[in-house]
């Protein structure tokens, strides 16, 4: 004999309820089958919707009813085409007797809980009749048998206790002498001793089940829902979680006590006992192994079976320095919510007696608050302790697992994988048992917790980033290419999956919380919402994706004056924009610290030597203790383009205009030319050796004219340099003579920082400098006679989105 309940998904069509009866039939041909059965999928809550209404005298209750009514006669066209007179006519009685009692309701403006369970019980009786009736019409061996008749409970109404001895009584005569096949039985409701209608509460008809089960001693319990068992998490917001094979008990009961809807932990109770297993299954994948709840299933020595969440938390503390040392207080707050009939969640108490935080249902928070302000009045009147303090907007989410206590450090992981994604914690309670460690935090955090946490202990290997870039121009777009075209290898090779989640350029802005498709992200882009610097940034943290970065591929100052921002909330920062490093050292000290504190990593590579890792060969230097006495380079690609092409062949303005056009200078080639972006590249390679300066301090001895500098715009510019081509001839000339090549040097010795053009003499380790290549040299304390050389491509988009992306990888990897 076996025991299946089907939820109130898998009877919510009759699509799925042909399943369910596919299913019994399927479990008949060998076994006896007992079927409990829920109400059809909301049906309940529209009953309840409609005594509400009709409590307060809404008429809008007969629409509600109609509503029900329709659902059902639907079900039954369906399931039963060709339905006898006799079904319709049960059914009919059954329907009006329903809109009788609301009317009622409506006419004496009063529900008292009594009635309540006269009004839900409609719910099971109207499914499980139709389902009986629908196996009856197709020649199956079934019966209904009225669960009121079987469980007999106190007169505890929406919440009755169950008198087990005259119960399992009755269930155990009624089956010793059934002779069909299946027996349907509508979960949920029961009779009192005294003949009431009354209800098993909220899981009644999982609770049904289990009564039933234990009543006959069952092999095992079989749980039909919409899912494919017990998750690691839930899925609706972690799409990696998975269906947990098998649990204990206690596991299950945790699980389910923090969120997991699939199971109510009363459910486990009348099985406990007698170890008889509960197999959760999927109605709509029945092959699907599901999850088996036992006492006998196998340790995998997995730690941590589950991670699950409550959310709408209230956190109330009771503090102040008259609780130490004086007993009494404990009690009397929780007499105090007991009298108010106030559920508490969750405990936890300083070691110093200061304070006791305790964790309730939202909703109760405001009487909460005044009934223990009342208790302790005169407390509170003498400072001896202060008023209730009321946290709301909260969800506690734990971890679980009966083998967490033979694992050191499980608590350090989940803490510091919360405290790497900016989520605060505001209590903490983990019993002595060790099966269960819970913490409060914000409830816009409880998906972004559960992904890192889910991450943390079930995809240990797999690492998600959650790319935002600004900026999708030339640089942009490479850098876009180069992550599809190595998606595949970040995901094999070095366990990161990274998800292009949102883009945005000048004009809009796109998101996908699931990952861009990046074949499409441009039309995706084009059909957009309208860009907007602080919308990018709100978006973000709306979203509050775990191990978030944002890309800063501009040469924007309001972007880089975003970064802040972006750091407080933990979200790292990759730029190759070099205005926020090059700022005044104050905002460049803040950066700092802010990166540190929230931990959220800030990435600028690109700003000097675009793919080149200079930036990191430097910190690697100064972390290892040595110490940079001086840098000599060329960190201009675009300089270095430019002088390399330019001759008395050329002019110098059809140069810069090509340097342009293939993208190695700034859209404003002025920045190039005029030396500012050099200055700001040892500027910045100064700070990281652990100078304080400003870009005021850096001599920059510029080569263009004064005509040159004082245009207005790139077209005056460009004109400009037209006007003095003899100026720059005359450069090259006089290297020339001197047998030397022109290049545009940064010097950075004894604390101070210079730019200009320089003559470079042959046998000079820059003179053969080609192309658009850098080139830096780091004399240090241990490099004192041959520097530390670092040569290639400066510039270019190709090398500058490598460089990009290598700080996105570096993140990943950390």
């Amino acid at each position: 004999m076996k025991v299946l309940k089907f939820g109130g998904t898998s009877v919510g069509s009759a699509k799925n309820i042909n399943n369910v009866i596919d299913i019994l039939n399927s479990y008949a041909e060998k076994d006896t089958i007992i079927c409990v059965v829920s109400a059809v999928g909301g049906i309940t809550d529209k009953l309840l919707l409609a005594g509400s209404l009709a409590k307060n005298k809404d008429a809008g209750f007969s629409k509600t009813f109609n509503t029900i009514k329709e659902i059902h006669l639907d079900i039954i066209k369906e399931l039963i085409p060709f339905s006898n007179e006799t079904i319709l006519n049960v059914i009919s009685d059954k329907l009006e007797t329903l809109n009788s009692l609301l009317e009622g309701i409506y006419l004496i403006n009063e529900l008292s809980q009594k009635t309540s369970d006269k009004l839900t019980s409609y719910g099971e009786l109207l499914s499980s009749y139709i389902i009986a009736e629908a196996m009856k019409s197709r020649g199956l061996s079934a019966e209904l048998k009225n669960s009121q008749e079987l469980i007999i409970t106190n007169s505890n109404f929406t919440k009755a206790d169950v008198d087990y001895k005259q119960t399992n009584k009755n269930i155990r005569e009624y089956f010793k002498s059934t002779k069909q096949k299946i027996t349907i039985c509508p979960g949920f409701i029961s009779h009192s001793k005294t003949g009431e209608q009354t209800t098993l509460g909220r899981g009644g008809s999982d609770f049904t089940a289990a009564i039933v089960a234990a009543a006959l001693k069952v092999e095992q319990l079989e749980i039909w829902t919409d899912v494919s068992g017990m998750f690691t998490t839930n899925p609706k917001l972690v799409k990696q979680a998975y269906p947990i094979e098998k649990l204990s008990y206690q596991e299950a009961m945790e699980l389910s006590h923090f969120g997991a809807k699939v199971l109510y932990p009363p459910t486990v109770q009348p099985v406990l006992d007698l170890n008889i297993p509960i197999h959760i299954k999927n109605t709509l994948d029945p092959e699907s192994v599901g999850t088996i709840i036992s006492n006998n299933h196998i340790n995998s020595g997995i730690p941590v079976k589950g991670i699950s969440n409550i959310n709408n938390i209230a956190l109330l503390t009771l503090q102040g320095s008259g609780m130490i040392g004086i007993p009494g207080f404990s009690k009397r707050l929780f007499e105090t919510l007991s009298q108010e009939k106030i559920n508490v969640i969750l405990i936890t108490q300083a070691s110093s007696e200061h304070s006791i935080c305790i964790g309730i249902d939202d909703k109760d928070a405001d009487v909460a608050k005044s009934a223990i302000d009342t208790t302790f009045e005169n407390e509170i009147a003498l400072n001896k302790i202060d008023p209730i303090i009321v946290e709301a907007g909260l969800s506690i989410i734990a971890l679980i697992g009966d083998n967490m206590k033979n694992h050191q450090g499980i608590s350090g992981k989940m803490f510091s994988s919360l405290g790497k994604n900016n989520i605060n914690i505001r209590a903490i309670a983990q019993g002595a048992s060790e099966k269960n460690i819970s913490a409060v935090i914000l409830q816009n955090d409880v998906k972004k917790a559960l992904n890192c946490l889910h991450e943390q202990f079930f995809e240990i290997k797999t690492k998600q980033l959650n790319v935002f870039i600004t900026g999708v121009g030339n640089v942009g777009e490479r850098l876009i290419e180069q992550i599809k075209q190595q998606k595949k290898y970040l995901k094999e090779q070095l366990k990161i999956s990274l998800h292009v989640v949102g883009l945005s350029n000048s004009r809009t802005m796109v998101f996908d919380d699931d990952g861009l498709d990046l074949n499409t992200w441009k039309e995706q882009l084009q059909k957009g919402e309208k860009a907007s610097l602080q919308g990018f940034l709100a978006q973000i943290k709306t979203l509050n994706l775990r191990n978030s970065i944002f890309v800063d591929v501009t040469a924007n100052e309001e972007v880089a004056g975003l970064y802040p921002e972006y750091l407080r909330q933990s979200i790292g920062v990759v730029a190759c924009n070099k205005i926020a490093c090059s700022s005044n050292y104050e905002n460049y000290k803040l950066l700092k610290r802010l990166s540190l504190k929230y931990n959220a990593p800030l990435l600028f590579e690109t700003n000097v030597g675009a793919g080149l890792p200079i930036i990191d060969t430097l910190n690697n230097l100064i972390a290892s203790g040595d110490k940079i006495t001086s840098i000599q380079a060329v960190l201009s690609g675009s300089l270095n383009f430019v002088f390399n092409n330019f001759n008395n062949s050329t002019t110098f303005h059809e140069v810069v205009k090509q340097a342009q056009v293939e993208g190695y200078t700034e859209p404003d080639p002025r920045i190039d030319l005029s030396g500012v972006d050099v200055a700001r590249k040892i500027l910045i390679l100064a700070r990281e050796s652990g100078l304080e300066m400003d870009l005021e301090a850096i001599e920059n001895t510029s080569f263009l004219t004064k005509a040159n500098l004082e245009t207005k715009s790139v077209d005056d510019f460009y004109k400009s340099l037209i006007s003095d081509e003899a100026h720059f001839q005359k450069l090259y000339a006089s290297a020339q003579s001197k047998n030397c090549q022109l290049k545009y040097v940064a010097q950075l010795n004894n604390g101070k920082a210079s730019v200009g053009l320089q003559e470079i003499p042959e046998g000079h380790p820059f003179y053969n400098l080609e192309g658009k290549d850098n080139i830096v040299m780091f004399y240090t304390q241990r490099y004192p006679e041959q520097p530390m050389i670092i040569k290639g491509a400066g510039a270019g988009a190709d090398v500058t989105a490598s460089g990009l992306f290598a700080d996105i990888i570096r993140i990943g990897n950390k």
